[in-house]
């Protein structure tokens, strides 16, 4: 911890001085202890502000969601001191979504990226390993995009390789 810890009413108020214009709360999230959209190009600032603030230690997961039009990704953070989460979102374009990776910030974020990349094609700009951790090397699909289309299996093979 290189800060002093923020109190969870002091948090909004401590982002929006730090991070003018890049982080907005979102209401209504009852079961988190805050949720904030973050712009993409700041989320590696805010996650190491969060942590080191000593408040968020921990980034238990990392999600996505296609909405068809955009592509959120999400991270839910948890703080042994406030006993919650808090969850950070960033909208992506659908067509070419990629942001930079928190795995420098959390490391527990490396596997939950992979996932995210290889189930829906986000690509975590500096991730150690960016690669397929569900489907096949080698394979061309995300399944979890909207757009993804069944299609006859033998499109959907990957051919094995003979070493």
């Amino acid at each position: 911890m290189t800060g002093t810890a923020l109190s969870l009413s002091e948090l909004p108020s401590a982002l929006a001085g730090k991070f003018p214009g890049k982080v907005t709360p979102v209401p209504g999230r009852k079961d988190m202890l805050a949720a904030l959209k973050v712009l993409p190009e700041a989320i590696v600032p805010v996650s190491q502000f969060l942590r080191d603030q000593g408040t968020f230690e921990h980034c238990a997961l990392v999600s996505g969601v296609d909405w068809i039009d955009r592509i959120e990704v999400l991270y839910h953070l948890w703080s042994d001191e406030y006993k919650g989460y808090l969850e950070l979102s960033v909208d992506l374009p659908a067509d070419e979504p990629h942001v930079a990776s928190v795995t420098p910030v959390w490391s527990g974020a490396n596997w939950h990226e992979r996932e995210t990349w290889d189930m829906l094609g986000v690509r975590f700009d500096g991730h150690p390993d960016l690669r397929r951790v569900l489907m096949p090397e080698g394979y061309r699909f995300h399944p979890l995009r909207k757009s993804f289309e069944l299609r006859e299996p033998e499109e959907l093979e990957v051919k094995a390789r003979h070493v």
